[in-house]
């Protein structure tokens, strides 16, 4: 049994994204939460190599923008501790300066790093059921909130007007990646995997994509349950498509949080240290 009381009152979470019905563009500008030109931010960009979009002998080469993105990713898999933060505004200057992050403020912060090098992002909405986090929490099940709010980002691959395409962080990390699609498996929410970390190993799919992960598996009305949830295909928990934004910050002023004000209060001093295990 989830819990609709933890929801931000006076949300109507339905319709498409703040473009009403045409796909946003995206952009690589920052915003309050991706701060990518805070110190801390660009600092990690120049570690991790990535290209600097403001010189002209650098041409958006798409495998070197993946490459880039790849390393981002393990980079920020390894520095930064998952826990489960419910704050999902919070600055990505933040939360490198803390060293730990939920799987959205890790995502947050692959975001940031795509923008600094100039790879365009948006985010997709997208209500999930709470059942999809019964495993991490099996004593508190009565609090688990019964929609999440999850963003869900998308990057602008390659030169503009050349061979440039819309890539889903699944299709990025995971879809691209031979090592991937080999190593595969059952993404079951429990244990000391994330879903951030899953990521570099199966192409997550929230909509069901025709063969997009060998063996299938069943959804939260399958018979299976949460834990017997398809290595790739998520799509039985996804109760709503909101539709995509320019940004993550978009998508929150429109939606608000999972959790209202009130409850991420309470919540975030215990819950934004405990280690996601």
């Amino acid at each position: 049994m989830t819990s609709s009381l933890l929801r931000p009152l006076g949300r109507t979470r339905s319709g498409a994204g703040m473009s009403g019905g045409a796909v946003p563009e995206g952009s690589t500008a920052p915003t309050r939460i991706l701060d990518w030109r805070d110190p801390r931010v660009a600092a990690l960009v120049r570690e991790l190599g990535a290209a600097d979009p403001t010189d002209p002998a650098a041409p958006a080469d798409p495998v070197r923008q993946i490459e880039a993105l790849h390393r981002a990713h393990a980079w920020i898999a390894a520095a930064v501790r998952p826990v489960y933060s419910v704050q999902d505004e919070r600055p990505v200057s933040e939360v490198l300066r803390r060293g730990r992050g939920s799987c959205s403020q890790r995502l947050a912060v692959l975001e940031a790093v795509a923008r600094a090098s100039g790879v365009p992002t948006r985010v997709r909405g997208l209500l999930v059921d709470g059942t999809f986090w019964y495993p991490r929490f099996p004593r508190l099940r009565r609090i688990v909130p019964d929609q999440v709010l999850l963003a869900w980002p998308e990057f602008h691959v390659g030169a503009e007007g050349a061979c440039a395409s819309w890539l889903t962080v699944s299709e990025l990390l995971g879809g691209l990646r031979p090592v991937a699609a080999e190593r595969g498996g059952v993404f079951t929410n429990a244990g000391s995997e994330t879903l951030f970390e899953a990521l570099a190993r199966t192409a997550i799919d929230w909509d069901a994509a025709p063969a997009a992960c060998p063996g299938g598996g069943a959804g939260p009305g399958a018979g299976g349950g949460a834990g017997a949830a398809a290595a790739c295909d998520l799509s039985a928990y996804v109760l709503r498509d909101l539709g995509h934004y320019d940004s993550r910050d978009e998508l929150f002023e429109r939606h608000g949080q999972t959790l209202c004000g009130l409850a991420r209060l309470v919540a975030e001093p215990v819950l934004g240290r405990r280690g996601a295990a």
